[in-house]
Order: structure tokens, then sequence, then C-alpha cells
């Protein structure tokens, strides 16, 4: 059985075999990432292989300081931001507030939501809300992160957030 460390030597060795394994190891659930940020299969799948083209050129840059997954899910969802950031879907809103009245906290309903429903929820976002709840809610970025990495400003990762919120409310309400 080959190690993580012997796979990642082959690759760099462009052996076709081991950059096989690798894609087909990680490709499926870095999908699943690349379609929570946009609306459609296809345009998730030529980011993931634009993103699978980052990752082998830059394989030899991989220190270990984290898994091999975290480090390719870091560059699926970069690659990922940047075709967002080049399409600037972002609205900028200036309160905030006006969202987060409208959003309960009653949660009911996300219990019973099954995965594929909730990819399906997340796509009917537009997509700069769709980019920033992920970051938020998903993968964990504070919000003036967010409004580096999408170039945007803090308020306005914050209102597409809670935009994103009251539409996922609405849609669970429905259900």
């Amino acid at each position: 059985m080959e190690t993580e460390a012997q796979l990642i030597q082959a690759c760099l060795r462009n052996d076709r075999n081991a950059q096989r394994k690798l894609y087909n190891a990680y490709a499926g659930k870095m999908l699943v990432v690349c379609i929570r940020y946009v609306q459609n299969q296809t345009e998730a799948e030529d980011i993931l292989q634009e993103a699978f083209i980052k990752i082998f050129q830059n394989l030899d840059k991989f220190r270990s300081e984290s898994t091999l997954g975290a480090w390719i899910k870091r560059i699926v969802v970069n690659t990922t931001i940047n075709q967002i950031r080049s399409q600037q879907h972002f609205q900028n809103m200036d309160d905030v507030q006006d969202y987060e009245n409208q959003v309960t906290d009653n949660q009911s309903g996300i219990e019973e939501i099954q995965f594929q429903e909730l990819i399906e929820m997340i796509q009917k976002l537009p997509k700069g809300c769709q980019a920033v709840f992920n970051l938020f809610a998903i993968e964990g970025y504070k919000h003036h992160e967010i409004a580096e990495m999408l170039n945007i400003t803090e308020g306005t990762s914050k209102s597409q957030y809670s935009r994103a919120r009251v539409i996922l409310q609405r849609i669970l309400s429905v259900k």
C-alpha cells in the first residue's frame, strides 16, 4: 500500500497512474465543494479541472503542514473564489439589520433536510450570497477574511450573508 508521501513523490515525477490516483481520491469531494459555490454542475466541473491543474503544478510546494486533503481543498476553494470574483456578483448593501430582522432563530426543518436538498437550496442563492454563505457558514471564514478574498467590503460580506439566510429561511418555510 502506497503512503501519501509516496503518492505525492510519484505525482511529482509525472507518473500518470499516481496522478490519476490522487485525482480519484479527491475529485468527488472537491466537486461537492465547487457545486456549493456555483449554480450548475458544468461550471463546477470546469472549476474543479482548473483547480487540479493548479494542484499538480504546485504539488512541490506542499509542505505537510496540514493534511493533503486540506491543502487541496484550500486550492479548490481559492480557485472557485477567483472565478466568482471575476464575475463580481455582489450587491452592495448598507443596512445589514434589514435582513437580520427578517431571519428567525427557528431551526425547525433543518434536521430533516438531506444533503442534496441543502446543496440545491444553496445553489438557488444569488451568486454573491452563495459565495459568502459558503465561506462564512460552511468554510468558517470571518467576514473580514471574506471581504479580502472577494475584494468587497466587510459590510457587503455581512449583508450578503444576511440576505442568504433570509432567502434560505424562505425556502425552508415553503418545505
